[in-house]
């Protein structure tokens, strides 16, 4: 939203379709450009196509946002694996994936922007939230290893770290005591909104060109940790 109300044409990607085309109607009422795909990033041949499709119906691709991911905690002791496996295929090899296919047509294009969603969890580890922890770990390694591959390339990479965000998020947490916990503990506080975050975003992608903005920490104001 934030980005097409900038003059972006934007291709949004999500594994719920009814969402996607909500949004579409509603960013098009406002005038934008829009292409909707039907996407699982843990889907390595589906990230190519779609961005392969992008390119192909926008007519090129300047700005990549890398937010797909899963947020499910609990502790290392007895935990359901499945859900270690859920977090590193999406918040870790879905970001690669993605990233991996956008980079030549970047590179081809002389310059752009990746931005990657990471979290506060990509900084601090702490219990309960090991696995989490490490996917963030990786994501943050992972980018700073690919701007120091692209910055010179014309290509910045940009890390966002949002700390407690009111979204979706940790209703996907199958552990129900750290659920409850973490519902407990946002309902403590004021958080962000996710236009906090998009407004970051876009702060990052509109610097002039001789400027990256490698990372941004943002943590409500209520949050101590």
């Amino acid at each position: 939203v934030a980005l097409a109300e900038q003059g972006a044409a934007v291709a949004i990607a999500a594994r719920r379709l009814d969402r996607l085309e909500a949004l579409k109607h509603t960013l098009e009422q406002d005038g934008a450009t829009v292409l909707t795909l039907e996407l699982d990033v843990t889907d390595e041949a589906a990230c190519a196509a779609a961005v392969d499709r992008t390119v192909a119906e926008l007519g090129g691709l300047d700005i990549v946002v890398n937010n797909a991911g899963v947020m499910l905690l609990g502790p290392i002791e007895g935990a359901d694996t499945e859900d270690w496996r859920r977090m590193i295929d999406t918040n870790v090899y879905g970001l690669m994936y993605l990233t991996h296919a956008a980079v030549p047509y970047l590179l081809t294009r002389g310059g752009g922007d990746i931005v990657q969603v990471s979290s506060v969890a990509g900084r601090v580890a702490r219990a309960g939230s090991g696995v989490y922890n490490a996917s963030k770990f990786a994501v943050n390694a992972f980018s700073e290893s690919l701007r120091q591959e692209l910055t010179t390339r014309g290509v910045r990479v940009t890390m966002v770290e949002p700390g407690a965000v009111a979204t979706e998020l940790q209703s996907h947490i199958t552990h129900a005591d750290t659920k409850a916990g973490i519902e407990r503990w946002i309902a403590g506080m004021r958080p962000l909104q996710a236009d906090d975050i998009a407004r970051a975003v876009v702060y990052a992608v509109t610097q002039p060109s001789h400027v990256s903005v490698n990372e941004l920490l943002i943590r409500p104001t209520d949050q101590d940790r």
